[in-house]
């Protein structure tokens, strides 16, 4: 089950969030870091500040390619910058692109992305506060704002840096005495677990977690008609903007072009210009290497003669700089040469529109669990219907449809969590993606529950992402008549596990929410027998067992059951504990003497054998054990309906390791539910649906629970 603990952690973030911790204004403190109280300490001790939560060594380097065994790694020091040079300075001249340059380390990806945050002074100190210096009030400690998962989160990290031979080990600055890209890149790794886990990515993942806007990606193969267009108006909004030419095989992997593209690098888009150029206009794209050198060497590459037939006005504006990482080259080259483009849509905002419109936003956070909430793809119908599910409210149609056509836009974005940390102990990112179901017209506007199996075997979807894919989000704008429609995620596989945030982005306002069973249960009235109504055969069975004192213990109840259960050759049982037999009789014990009589027997051993009748009708197979997702349908016909965060409780302490439960487990399961349903109802007489106990009664529900 559930740790106690993890189960109060969530519920306290689910508070905070509630009270606006994690916006931009109220960042996260990461891992309980104080960065101004920190900062304090360390000025009146007169120390530097030394991160115990990601202390300088192999640790934080990595584990495989830069684990403590690597060539990569021998000979690192840890230094901070005024071991390196006289006069250490947070940012020179302004943050510039020129002050992201790649080391050792695959995470150009990222560097294309911070190189594309340069571009806009207002993002970059969102991210880089304002007032950090290597002069000032120094304490050897620095702070970033990361969005990670749908929150800001506020990272402390020491200046520390990983060294070889007297140079910084990765990111660095063209301008040798500036440090602000090397501890921002530090506080990344540290969000993530180390810095090996960020070598190889997806610049989208840069680009969000800077922003906090969502990212779209474009196949420069099959690309829109107007793709210059849209190029322009996003550089003009303040998006960032990343390409990549596609590799082949491994071997392509950093290959350089003949005309010294990189192959499978991250470069950063900054400028799009035109130019005239013998008398006709010139669409130019600007280009950023993350290495700070290697350029292309085809036509508008520096010094090429293209430069000698346009206005010197604008050769002069354009700023030419010889070997600096940054190139430009026209718009047929790029769209030929390179192979796909990303773009961080801001607030997001509708690209391929002239005038700005801003999106509604909802942001929803779920968990895939194996055997409760973790189906898979629509491949595996049997499974594919317990994934969770969000319901979306598309109510007025796009202002300019742009064809006969009435629709609604909207953007669905599923983001897998943390799977960066992962990587330590072999796993990685899942391959996920997501499916649009349409609600029929007959059951709109009706009570939200989850949807069965039954609706998605009869359905067909009427829009998808557009791959399953093993990136860290996933996102697909779509357009629907107005109506109601299902948002299923789900990762490729049933039975993977992870946590995930879905955003939805409707042009008009929109009604969304997760759709989730209403925690109920419908419970009969308590049997009102005597011992009248019990057949002469059941009071003989009963006094055989029961023996002189006509009531059966525990350890009694435990032998009559699992004798019992040994009969039905049909259920696989390894039988009941004495811990479920104590459950049932703490359930039935009425006059507490911690036993039971015969009236009290005889209506548990009714309630057992209508939930054996419950267990071979939802047995499907005859296996003799239910599924875990054979046993949400099993509990809903005994009378339970609970949500997906119970479902997941319920699988992980009733069901095996292969996810079945055999029926002693179900019966458990059954009579806690019973329980503690009986009990907050005692304790809520006017079904408020909340009820105050004091610390005796809840330590008597616990205990005896």
């Amino acid at each position: 089950m559930m740790p106690f603990g993890g189960m109060a952690a969530r519920l306290q973030r689910d508070r905070l969030k509630a009270e606006g911790v994690g916006q931009h204004n109220n960042a996260i403190k990461y891992l309980n870091q104080d960065y101004e109280a920190l900062k304090q300490q360390c000025i009146e001790s007169g120390t530097l500040f030394r991160d115990p939560q990601f202390p300088a060594g192999p640790s934080a380097l990595g584990f495989k390619e830069l684990g403590p065994h690597s060539s990569k790694t021998r000979g690192v020091e840890w230094k901070r910058p005024s071991e390196l040079v006289d006069d250490p300075q947070f940012i020179v001249g302004g943050a510039t692109r020129t002050d992201i340059c790649q080391g050792a380390l695959g995470d150009c990806w990222l560097l294309a992305a911070i190189g594309s945050l340069t571009l806009n002074e207002e993002l970059l100190h969102r991210v880089v506060p304002h007032g950090q210096s290597f002069q000032e009030d120094y304490a050897g400690i620095f702070h970033f704002q990361i969005w990670q998962f749908g929150e800001w989160v506020d990272v402390v990290v020491d200046d520390q840096l990983p060294t070889k031979d007297g140079e910084l080990l990765f990111v660095h600055s063209a301008e040798c005495t500036e440090f602000w890209s090397a501890l921002l890149e530090k506080a990344y790794a540290k969000l993530n677990g180390c810095y090996e886990a960020l070598s190889g990515g997806s610049t989208t993942e840069g680009f969000e977690d800077f922003t906090g806007g969502v990212a779209e990606m474009y196949d420069l193969k099959r690309p829109p008609r107007n793709m210059g267009h849209i190029i322009r108006k996003a550089l003009e909004r303040g998006s960032l903007l990343g390409c990549s030419i596609d590799i082949t095989s491994a071997f392509d992997m950093e290959a350089v072009t003949f005309k010294k593209l990189v192959k499978g690098h991250a470069y950063s888009v900054t400028a799009f210009r035109d130019v005239n150029y013998r008398g006709q206009q010139e669409q130019l794209i600007r280009i950023r290497n993350p290495w700070g050198q290697v350029e292309w060497t085809g036509a508008w590459s520096d010094g090429s003669s293209e430069w000698d037939n346009i206005d010197p006005g604008d050769r002069e504006e354009l700023q030419l700089k010889m070997e600096d990482g940054e190139f430009w080259m026209s718009f047929r080259d790029f769209m030929r040469e390179f192979s796909r483009l990303e773009i961080c849509n801001l607030t997001p905002d509708a690209l391929t529109k002239d005038e700005l419109s801003r999106w509604h936003t909802q942001v929803f956070e779920g968990t895939w669990r194996r055997g409760s909430t973790a189906g898979g793809c629509r491949n595996h119908p049997a499974t594919f219907w317990i994934n969770p599910q969000f319901k979306i409210k598309l109510l007025e149609e796009d202002d300019d449809p742009g064809d006969d056509e009435v629709a609604c836009s909207f953007l669905v974005a599923l983001m897998q969590k943390h799977r960066r940390r992962e990587r330590r102990v072999g796993g990685d990112m899942h391959t996920i993606g997501f499916a649009v179901y349409e609600v029929p017209e007959e059951a709109q506007g009706s009570q939200n529950v989850h949807l069965k199996k039954d609706f998605f075997l009869r359905n067909q979807s009427r829009a998808r992402s557009e791959t399953f894919i093993n990136l860290r989000e996933v996102s697909n704008q779509i357009r629907l008549p107005p109506g109601e429609y299902i948002v299923v995620p789900s990762t490729f596989e049933p039975h993977k596990e992870a946590d995930f945030v879905l955003r939805v982005f409707t042009e008009k306002q929109s009604d969304t929410e997760e759709l989730d069973e209403e925690i109920s249960a419908d419970l009969a009235d308590e049997e009102e027998i005597t011992e009248d109504d019990i057949e002469d055969g059941f009071k003989n069975m009963f006094q055989q067992l029961a023996g002189e004192d006509m009531e059966i213990s525990v350890f009694e109840l435990r032998t009559i059951l699992n004798r019992v259960i040994a009969r039905h050759k049909d259920l696989k049982t390894d039988g009941f504990s004495l811990d479920s037999c104590r459950n049932m009789v703490n359930l039935m014990d009425k006059d507490g003497s911690a036993r039971l009589g015969l009236v009290e027997f005889q209506i548990l051993w009714n309630k057992i054998r209508s939930w054996l009748m419950i267990f071979r009708q939802h047995d499907l197979d005859k296996s003799g054990t239910m599924s875990s997702y054979e046993m949400r349908m099993a509990l809903e016909s005994a009378g339970f309906k609970l949500n997906n965060k119970l479902h997941q409780v319920v699988v992980a302490r009733y069901a095996d390791t292969d996810m079945g439960v055999d029926f002693d487990n179900f019966v458990c399961c059954l009579v806690k539910l019973e329980a503690m349903f009986r009990f907050f109802r005692s304790m809520d007489p006017d079904g408020t649906g909340t009820a105050v106990m004091n610390l005796t009664e809840w330590l008597l529900l616990t205990m005896c629970g």
